[in-house]
């Protein structure tokens, strides 16, 4: 991969398994949008605004500084998403994976990809990403046209179910509140969560209400960076049933989250 800076943008080249549009529309985040050609989203206090084409992937107004710490740890590029994919011997994640080469496992904010996980149960991607948009813009920190960051665990640890009452979450609210409350108080750690082998890891995250196994192992995947977990939802129990007699094959053993997240897109865009 080459990065180049030029006219207060970064170019990067040669990124092997890189599609930046793949991999933020894959279902995982749920602050980007498209516009024009422009991708846009949020991450953390950065505002990021890209174009995807023939000749690279251009992030406009970026310095080298940023690109290092904010992009370049977001879509965890240093890590060889090739060397993963040569060891899933299995004809079905290779068909996905070369159907939608260039995904790649987001590194996302602990608490917001939690928060996130949690309005996702029993929802669509339009409904989340609107609760997630009104989450933001009514307690996050204004960052500028239109954009606000998403609102610390502490911020909304001092409201009520009738304060969230403006994100027409439903049931949802107190879950969040209750996330909220127990990472403030300590009961709930990010920063311990972070040192937990995987099991020990999904129990300290199941101990807030109304995450269970699915929105503990999505936090792990896109939050913790912890590339075996393994969601599972209607589209995954449709692949394990009707492809792997229930038994998920061997060879994606470490890096099942990034096996799942193909088949998860190859089997929802192909039905």
């Amino acid at each position: 991969m080459t990065v180049t800076e030029k006219n207060n943008d970064i170019i990067i080249n040669g990124a092997s398994c890189f599609d930046l549009r793949l991999s933020v529309f894959c279902g995982q985040a749920f602050r980007w949008r498209e516009k024009e050609g422009i991708i846009h989203g949020v991450v953390g206090r950065t505002r990021i605004n890209a174009v995807q084409n023939e000749n690279g992937i251009v992030f406009k107004n970026t310095d080298r500084e940023t690109f290092d710490k904010i992009i370049e740890p977001y879509f965890d590029l240093s890590r060889d998403y090739d060397k993963i994919l040569s060891r899933f011997d299995d004809k079905y994640i290779e068909q996905a994976y070369k159907e939608y080469y260039g995904i790649r496992i987001l590194k996302q904010d602990e608490w917001e990809a939690l928060c996130s996980f949690i309005i996702s149960q029993n929802n669509n991607i339009p409904r989340i990403c609107g609760i997630v948009s009104r989450l933001c813009e009514n307690f996050g920190e204004p960052l500028g046209e239109d954009d606000y960051s998403f609102p610390s665990y502490e911020r909304l640890a001092s409201l009520s179910e009738g304060d969230l009452a403006v994100l027409r979450a439903g049931f949802r609210a107190k879950y969040i509140l209750d996330a909220a409350k127990k990472l403030s108080s300590g009961e709930v750690s990010i920063e311990r969560i972070r040192h937990l082998p995987i099991e020990e890891a999904r129990e300290e995250l199941m101990k807030i209400k109304g995450v269970g196994k699915k929105v503990a192992e999505c936090t792990l995947l896109y939050g913790f960076g912890r590339l075996d977990a393994f969601p599972v939802d209607v589209w995954v129990k449709r692949i394990l049933s009707e492809l792997y007699d229930g038994e998920f094959p061997s060879c994606a053993d470490g890096y099942r989250g990034v096996a799942q997240q193909y088949l998860f897109h190859w089997r929802r865009n192909n039905g």
